[in-house]
């Protein structure tokens, strides 16, 4: 299919754990036929994706950052708390704001948003001033794992559980057409191995029962959906770069076969 070229493009990258490295696919396919990405928003992984993109508008260091990924970096961004999670979250911090270089929102190569979930009311949060690397620490705050982010009296924790998929949000940014990217939508449909296989897999699965059905309602909003085939990968197989590298071949797999169409 044919993109329009009268319209300003947006992207909405969703919620998805480990499955969000499709998103880097999804952007180097558009990259590859010249289609422009007016503005992007982002929930937890699509966060994290689309901040440091939007931050850089260099998917090939972003996809190096994801690629070079392993266990023993996970250990060095590991700062133990006791309470809300099991990380502080301090380190991560660092990181980000290292692989965005140090931007803000202001500093941005193209118009980005993150969407958290504000544990004090339940609703979504987006208001992050100019603070990227905070915006993005809180959209991927996932439950147990992460301690919430203070900010102004809020605490905030992953937007995949208010707005796994911000079209909204996106054309709140600027978008007139989105493209929604969704990773769970054939989670639950489609075969898959190891099912609630321990407490960690119990947890993921519960909480994405949820996710997928707000899901449905954010992407009646778009105009374009986008469903890489990942429902045998794993939320924690982060730290792989064989993994890692194959899901960045399904998300470019799913947007080509959408562009071949027609």
């Amino acid at each position: 299919m044919t993109l329009p070229t009268d319209k300003k493009i947006g992207l909405a990258l969703g919620s998805g754990a480990a499955r969000g490295f499709a998103h880097i696919g999804i952007i180097k396919v558009l990259e590859k036929y010249n289609i422009p990405i007016a503005c992007i928003s982002g929930s937890s992984i699509g966060a994290l994706i689309g901040g440091l993109y939007a931050a850089t508008k260099d998917i090939s260091y972003v996809e190096d950052i994801a690629v070079r990924a392993d266990w023993h970096n996970m250990i060095s961004f590991i700062d133990p708390t006791i309470g809300s999670g099991f990380i502080a979250g301090e380190k991560i911090r660092t990181f980000i704001t290292g692989a965005i270089k140090g931007g803000t929102f202001s500093s941005l190569k193209i118009p980005f948003a993150a969407v958290a979930t504000n544990l004090n009311d339940g609703a979504s949060f987006t208001s992050f001033g100019d603070d990227l690397s905070l915006a993005i620490r809180a959209s991927i705050s996932m439950p147990f794992i992460f301690s919430p982010v203070v900010f102004q009296g809020n605490h905030l924790i992953d937007g995949g559980l208010s707005v796994p998929i911000p079209v909204s949000l996106a054309r709140k940014t600027g978008a007139e057409y989105v493209i929604a990217v969704d990773l769970e939508s054939n989670y639950f449909t489609c075969p898959r191995e190891g099912i609630a296989a321990n407490l960690g897999e119990v947890g993921h699965d519960m909480t994405l029962l949820l996710a997928t059905r707000i899901a449905k309602e954010n992407i009646k909003e778009a105009d374009l959906v986008v469903s890489p085939k990942l429902n045998d990968i794993k939320w924690s197989e982060f730290f792989s770069p064989k993994k890692t590298k194959e899901i960045i071949r399904r998300g470019e797999e799913a947007m080509e076969e959408i562009l071949a169409i027609g």
